[in-house]
């Protein structure tokens, strides 16, 4: 694993994550009352984008890469939160249920760079 340039990338998708949200948060908000959406679309999204960056450079065992890829991203996005929270004095910016973010954060992040990871070991022809 490239630890150097995943680290990076996860930093990245967390800011991402976070201005994304914040900037589209009023206009969903405003349309879907009583749901937070707006994380959840914008982590799958960076997510997969830096997931993809990353592991088109991979050659071998990329499930493996894409699994430990989206465990290191989770706990990057738990460190850059704590970070957060601790800048903010404690308050949380980020969710309501900081408890359900993470247990989500904790399935959705590994199974969408698995996935990448996956798709990247299939040989594809297109006709």
């Amino acid at each position: 694993m490239k630890y150097k340039k995943a680290i990076i990338y996860g930093i990245l998708s967390w800011a991402l994550v976070y201005i994304i949200s914040k900037l589209i948060h009023p206009f969903i908000v405003d349309n879907v009352p009583y749901i937070d959406v707006t994380i959840p679309i914008s982590i799958i999204i960076v997510t997969g984008v830096f997931g993809v960056a990353y592991i088109r450079n991979i050659d071998s065992n990329e499930v493996i890469e894409g699994f430990k890829l989206g465990i290191l991203f989770y706990i990057i996005d738990v460190l850059c939160d704590i970070i957060l929270f601790h800048i903010t004095n404690g308050s949380n910016v980020l969710v309501q249920d900081y408890t359900l973010h993470l247990l989500s954060m904790l399935i959705m992040i590994p199974l969408i760079t698995t996935f990448i990871g996956y798709l990247a070991q299939m040989e594809i022809e297109l006709r």
